[in-house]
């Protein structure tokens, strides 16, 4: 009698813990491709200025890339269909007219991990307003989360690489797929053949601090003193190419951080020298002031048959993932 006793209680608590504990810990697993976005509009809202609006922000081009592709893949469905499923996409905007006017980001609802925007309003010129007011917020969690996902990713199968840390004082989470193409303390180059043709990069470096003079100069002197001077001669071409910046793309500069430290960061093109090849980079000039140095991380793709903002995407993510001993 103790035994069937014993037993039933322990059923009672945990059932009593699925219906009523911590209910994240039974959520689903989130699904959906980098960057892809589930957009719960009615057919109505999605053909009018509405659905247009959220068009021209969340499929708005990705900067510093070669060719036209949206910052988000979207996928638009009603919002009557948002079930089972289909609710553990990992990036939704949940946009309907309602009885209040309302704007709220929710972390983790239906799957885990899920980043969602929900917007109601009771017209449509309040939707719209709504939108305006906090596409920016929306698109910076999206990519903040994105960026996690694409890390997780990488986490789970992360190539060794104790000699960084020995040349540069640096660790970086890259995947397994990556190989060492050169490794020294005057550089190093890390590249992962892609399926079809071309390569993705990473490639590291530094220079002296008074190589950046001011925010004022700093593209000018990223582009052309540091990527076209230094980095043009370290990085080998072959037939005498040479490494450096295609000016005919305007590059988009922003001053931001890595691991807690000022940094540049500079979106462009690359190309080599006399020679048919070109791809889009993204640099981070990391000022390290204990050192007097800048610290260069640059992420570059080769990639004449495929799109790449996901491929540039995953380069930024590792990059981001980067530690600098103090």
């Amino acid at each position: 009698m103790k035994s069937i006793y014993f037993t039933s209680l322990i059923l009672f608590i945990l059932i009593s813990c699925v219906n009523n504990g911590n209910k994240n810990t039974y959520k689903q697993k989130s699904v959906g491709n980098i960057n892809s976005l589930q957009v719960l509009i009615t057919d109505e809202l999605w053909n009018n200025k509405v659905g247009e609006k959220i068009r021209n922000y969340f499929a708005a081009p990705t900067e510093g890339l070669p060719q036209e592709e949206p910052l988000f893949s979207i996928n638009q469905m009603d919002p009557s269909t948002f079930s089972g499923f289909i609710k553990s996409n990992r990036l939704f905007l949940h946009v309907t007219i309602g009885e209040e006017d309302n704007y709220t980001l929710v972390t983790d609802p239906y799957a885990r991990p899920q980043t969602g925007a929900i917007i109601t309003a009771k017209t449509e010129e309040t939707l719209l307003k709504l939108i305006v007011e906090n596409q920016k917020e929306i698109i910076n969690a999206y990519n903040n989360s994105e960026i996690k996902e694409r890390q997780r990713r990488t986490a789970i199968s992360l190539k060794v690489i104790d000699s960084l840390k020995e040349y540069f004082g640096l660790t970086i989470n890259i995947p397994s797929a990556y190989r060492t193409a050169h490794k020294g303390k005057d550089f190093f180059w890390l590249r992962k053949d892609l399926k079809k043709t071309g390569s993705t990069n990473i490639f590291i470096y530094e220079t002296a601090i008074n190589k950046i003079t001011s925010d004022s100069l700093a593209l000018g002197q990223i582009l052309t003193v540091i990527r076209d001077s230094i980095g043009g001669n370290l990085l080998p071409v072959e037939d005498n190419g040479k490494f450096g910046t295609d000016y005919s793309y305007s590059p988009n500069f922003y001053i931001t951080e890595l691991d807690g430290n000022f940094a540049y960061k500079t979106k462009g093109m690359w190309d080599i020298e006399n020679e048919f090849m070109a791809g889009p980079f993204v640099n981070y000039a990391v000022r390290d002031t204990i050192n007097k140095r800048y610290l260069i991380i640059e992420g570059f793709t080769f990639a004449p048959a495929e799109r790449k903002r996901n491929l540039q995407f995953e380069l930024e993510s590792i990059i981001q993932s980067v530690r600098i001993s103090k």
